[in-house]
C-alpha cells in the first residue's frame, strides 16, 4: 500500500500522538509499504528515512493564508504520491485530507486521541476512525460518530523504534523513595493534585521525593504550589529524551491525569516494572488491566492519591506485588501489534471501497 500519515509536526518533544504515529509509519515502511509523512517536519525525520518511510513538507498552521498554502501543498503531494490510504493524526489534516479527496480515491483514515477537545469530533470525518481505547470509542459514539466508522486499535509502545530495548537503559540516580510522573506540565495531568498529595506523603516519609519528568505551560503555576509543599523534595526535572531511566528507577510510577485517552507511558512504566498508580479515567484503566496491573485512584481526588502513594511506600511487599503485577501480559502492548491491527484497517477500507 502507499500511506500517507498527516501530523502538524514530528518533533521528538514527548507527545504522544507524534510518538504513536512515527513507530507505525517505521513499522509500516519495514513491512515493504510505500509510506510518507507529510509536516512541518522535526527530528523524527532521519528516523523515518532510517526505515525507508520519506517526509513532505506540509504547513498546517490555522491561519488563512497559511490553510490555503496548506490546500495547494496537499493537492501537490497527493498527485505525486498518490496513496492508496491518507491516515490524519489531527483535526486539521483531516478536515484537508477529507475535503480535497475529489475523485483520487484514497481511503481516509483517523486516528482519535485528545477526543475531550471540542474541535475532535472532526476526527470522524474519516472513513474509518480508530479509537485509541474503549473508553474514546464510547466517547465518539455519544457525540454522533457513527459505529459502524470506529475501529478499536488500542496504544502501544513495547519495541518501539524510536527507544532502545529496556535493558539498555542505565537507572537515574535519584536518592530515597522515588515517586516519579512523566507528563506534559498541564492542568488536565492531574500535577496540581499530584504535588498536594505529595504534601501529605512528604510528612510521613521523610526520604520520599517527587520528580516531575516533562515540560509545558503550566510549570510557573506548579512551581509555585510546590514552593508552599515541600519544596526541597519536589523536582522538575524537565523533558527527558529517555525517560525510562526515571522510571527505571521510582519506586511508583504516578499518573494522575483527568483526561487520558490512551497514553503510551503507562505501558512503559509496566515494562520498566514500576509499581503504578494511574487516574480511573478514559484509557488508563484498560492500559493496567482494569487495576490488576496498577492501583487506581479517582482523578482529582487528591486524598485517594495520597491513600495510594502511602500505601505501596508504607510497605514493601506491597511494592513488590505491583512491580510483578505491571509487568505481566505486557505482550498486548507491543508496537508490531498496533501496526497490524492499523493494517487491517486500511485493508478493510479499501475492500470496502473497491
Amino acid at each position: 500500500m502507499r500511506i500517507l500519515h498527516i501530523l502538524n509536526d514530528i518533533q521528538d518533544a514527548g507527545n504522544g500522538i507524534i510518538n504513536a504515529a512515527i513507530d507505525l509509519a517505521c513499522l509500516q515502511a519495514r513491512d515493504g509499504h510505500e509510506v510518507r509523512v507529510a509536516s512541518t517536519g522535526g527530528g523524527y525525520e532521519a528516523l523515518l528515512s532510517r526505515y525507508g518511510a520519506g517526509h513532505f513538507d506540509l504547513d498546517q498552521t490555522r491561519r488563512p493564508t497559511f490553510l490555503l498554502r496548506a490546500c495547494s501543498r496537499y493537492r501537490t503531494i497527493v498527485r505525486e504520491f498518490q496513496p492508496d490510504i491518507v491516515h490524519a493524526h489531527n483535526v486539521t489534516g483531516a478536515v484537508i485530507s477529507r475535503s480535497l479527496r475529489g475523485k483520487t480515491g484514497y481511503g481516509l483514515v483517523t486516528t482519535s486521541q485528545n477526543e475531550f477537545k471540542r474541535s475532535a469530533i472532526l476526527m470522524g470525518l474519516g472513513d474509518r476512525v480508530i479509537a485509541v481505547s474503549e473508553a474514546i470509542g464510547l466517547s465518539l459514539r455519544r457525540r454522533g460518530v457513527a459505529a459502524s466508522k470506529i475501529r478499536l486499535v488500542r496504544n502501544g509502545t513495547l519495541g518501539s523504534p524510536r527507544n532502545y530495548p529496556i535493558s539498555q537503559y542505565r537507572p537515574a540516580v535519584l536518592p530515597g523513595q522515588a515517586i516519579v510522573t512523566v507528563a506534559g506540565l498541564y492542568r488536565r495531568k492531574g500535577i496540581a493534585e499530584l504535588i498536594s498529595a505529595f504534601g501529605g506523603v512528604a510528612s510521613r516519609f521523610p526520604e520520599a521525593h517527587l520528580y516531575l519528568v516533562g515540560e509545558g505551560p503550566g510549570r510557573p503555576e506548579f512551581e509555585s504550589l510546590a514552593r508552599s509543599s515541600a519544596a526541597s523534595r519536589i523536582h522538575f526535572e524537565g523533558f527527558q529524551k529517555e525517560p525510562q531511566r526515571y522510571m527505571l528507577a521510582a519506586d511508583i510510577f504516578v499518573l494522575a491525569s483527568h483526561r487520558d485517552p490512551c497514553p503510551l507511558v503507562i505501558a512503559e512504566a509496566r515494562e520498566a516494572g514500576c509499581a503504578i498508580v494511574g487516574s480511573n479515567v478514559d484509557g488508563i484503566p484498560e492500559l493496567l488491566d482494569g487495576g490488576n496491573a496498577g492501583l487506581l485512584v479517582p482523578p482529582g481526588d487528591i486524598p485517594a492519591l495520597e491513600a495510594a502513594l502511602t500505601r505501596i511506600l508504607s510497605n514493601p511487599r506491597e511494592k513488590a506485588k505491583w512491580q510483578k503485577l505491571a509487568m505481566q501480559n505486557l505482550e498486548a502492548y507491543s508496537v508490531d501489534r498496533v501496526s497490524r491491527e492499523t493494517e487491517a484497517v486500511y485493508r478493510e477500507l479499501l475492500h470496502d471501497r473497491r
